[in-house]
C-alpha cells in the first residue's frame, strides 16, 4: 500500500517539485526568446550569400559591418543591465525584444556599406543586455547549485538557431528569391524579425518581474523558495553587492577574458559557417542549411551533457578547461581539411560540441561570488569584455581571406586564444569554481 502512486506522490520532493514547475514555466520561454536574438544576429551569415555580391561588398567589408553589431552591443551592456534590474525583467526584455526585430528587419533596405555598417551597430544596441540580463534574472529563481543545468536549458537556444535557422534561412533565400521585386536575403531579414517582435509582445504576459509577483506559485512554494535562495546565500558566503564590486572585481575581468576565448570561436563558426560549406564544395543554399545545422546539433548534446555532468559532480573547473582544448584540437585541425566535406562538418561539430558546451558552467559562475547590483554590473561587464570577440573574430576572418585566400591563420589564432584561456581557468579559486 505504501508503495501505492498516491501515497509516493504525498512523499515527493516539494523542492523539486517546485524547482520543475518553475523551470516548465520560464526556461522554454526564455530560450526561444534567445533562439530568436541569436538567430538575427548569425543570419547574416547566410545573407553574405547573397548579398555580397550583389552590394560589391568586399570580405573585409562584410566582416567589418557583422562585427560593429559588438561595439553597439559592448557600450550599452551594462548600463542596460543596470536598467533592467531598475525596471524589472519583462519590460526591458521586451523593449530589448521589439527593437532588435525592427531594426532587423530594416537591414532588407541597405543598399551601401555605410547603411549596413550604421544598422549592424543599432542592432547591437538594441540587444545590448538581453543575455546578462537573463542570466542576473535567472539568479533570483535558482541557486548556485542547481544554475549550470538550468543555463543550460536556457542556452540550447543558441545551438536550436542554428538547427532550425539554417535549414530555414537557406529555404527562404532558395523559395522567395526575387519575389516581390526582393532578393532572398532581404526576405531573409523581414520573415525571421517577425518571431522577435511578437515574443517581444508575449513577454509581458509570460515573465513575472520576480518569483513573488507569480501568480502561478503559491503562498507556500514562494515561502520555500525564498528560504532556499536565503540558504544559498548563506552558504555561499558573504557576496558583493555593489555597482564597484561587479565592475572592479579581478574575477570578473578574467572571465571577460575567458569568455572572449569562448566567442571569438562561436561567432566564427555561427558567421562564416555557411561560407566554409560553401568552399567546401556546396552551392544550393538549402544544402547549406542543412548542414549548417549539423554542428548545432552537436553543440546542444555538449550543452546538455556537460552541463548535467557539471552540477552531479558540483565540479566547473575541468569542466571548461577539457572541452576548451578538444575544441582548440578541432579548430586547429580545420584548415588542413577546407576542401573536404565531411571532414569540415564533422571538425566544427566536434569544436561546437566542445566549446559552446562548456559556455553554460561557465556562465554559473559569476554569481558565486557576486549578488544584486554587482551581479548585475558583473554579468554584463563580463559579457562586453567578451563581446569584443565579435568584432575581432569577424573583422579578422575577413581580413585573412581577402589577403591570404584562407581562414587558416584566424583560426589558428582562435585555438591559440582558447589554450590561453584553460590557464586562466586553472588560475580562478577552486572553492570559486566549484560550487
Amino acid at each position: 500500500m505504501s508503495n501505492s502512486p498516491g501515497i509516493a506522490a504525498l512523499h515527493a520532493d516539494p523542492t523539486q517539485a517546485l524547482y520543475r514547475k518553475i523551470t516548465w514555466r520560464l526556461i522554454p520561454f526564455l530560450c526561444l526568446c534567445y533562439l530568436a536574438a541569436y538567430l538575427d544576429r548569425i543570419n547574416i551569415g547566410f545573407a553574405k550569400l547573397q548579398m555580397t555580391d550583389q552590394l560589391h561588398f568586399s570580405e573585409t567589408a562584410f566582416g567589418l559591418g557583422a562585427g560593429l553589431f559588438f561595439v553597439g552591443y559592448i557600450l550599452f551592456e551594462v548600463p542596460s543591465n543596470l536598467i533592467l534590474q531598475r525596471v524589472g525583467a519583462r519590460v526591458w526584455i521586451a523593449r530589448i525584444m521589439i527593437t532588435w526585430g525592427l531594426i532587423s528587419a530594416c537591414t532588407l533596405l541597405v543598399t551601401s556599406t555605410t547603411q549596413f555598417y550604421l544598422l549592424r551597430f543599432l542592432l547591437g544596441v538594441a540587444e545590448a543586455g538581453f543575455l546578462p540580463g537573463v542570466l542576473y534574472y535567472l539568479t533570483t529563481w535558482f541557486p548556485t547549485y542547481r544554475r549550470g543545468r538550468v543555463i543550460a536549458l536556457f542556452m540550447i537556444g543558441l545551438p536550436l538557431s542554428s538547427v532550425i535557422g539554417g535549414p530555414l534561412s537557406g529555404w527562404i533565400m532558395g523559395h522567395f528569391d526575387n519575389a516581390a521585386g526582393l532578393r532572398g536575403w532581404q526576405w531573409l531579414f523581414l520573415i525571421e524579425a517577425v518571431p522577435s517582435v511578437l515574443l517581444g509582445l508575449l513577454t509581458f504576459w509570460a515573465l513575472p518581474n520576480r518569483f513573488q509577483d507569480a501568480q502561478w506559485l503559491d503562498a507556500d512554494e514562494k515561502a520555500l523558495l525564498d528560504q532556499q535562495l536565503r540558504a544559498d546565500d548563506a552558504d555561499t558566503g558573504e557576496r558583493q553587492q555593489r555597482l564597484r564590486d561587479g565592475l572592479l572585481n579581478i574575477k570578473v575581468w578574467m572571465l571577460g577574458g575567458i569568455d572572449f576565448s569562448i566567442l571569438l570561436s562561436a561567432y566564427a563558426m555561427g558567421f562564416w559557417m555557411p561560407t566554409f560549406i560553401r568552399n567546401a564544395g556546396v552551392v544550393d543554399t538549402l544544402h547549406i542549411g542543412l548542414l549548417t545545422a549539423l554542428p548545432s546539433v552537436a553543440a546542444l548534446l555538449g550543452m546538455l551533457l556537460i552541463g548535467a555532468s557539471s552540477d552531479k559532480h558540483r565540479e566547473r573547473r575541468w569542466h571548461i578547461i577539457v572541452p576548451f582544448l578538444v575544441g582548440a584540437a578541432a579548430m586547429a585541425s580545420a584548415p588542413f581539411y577546407s576542401h573536404n566535406l565531411v571532414a569540415t562538418v564533422l571538425l566544427f561539430a566536434i569544436a561546437s560540441a566542445a566549446i559552446i558546451g562548456a559556455v553554460p558552467v561557465f556562465f554559473s559562475l559569476p554569481a558565486t561570488f557576486l549578488k544584486g547590483t554587482a551581479a548585475a554590473a558583473g554579468f554584463a561587464l563580463a559579457c562586453s569584455l567578451a563581446n569584443i570577440a565579435g568584432l575581432v573574430s569577424n573583422s579578422l576572418m575577413g581580413v585573412a581571406i581577402d589577403v591570404t585566400g584562407s581562414s587558416a591563420g584566424a583560426l589558428w589564432f582562435f585555438a591559440g586564444c582558447l589554450i590561453l584561456s584553460s590557464l586562466l581557468v586553472i588560475a580562478l579559486p577552486a572553492r570559486l569554481v566549484n560550487r
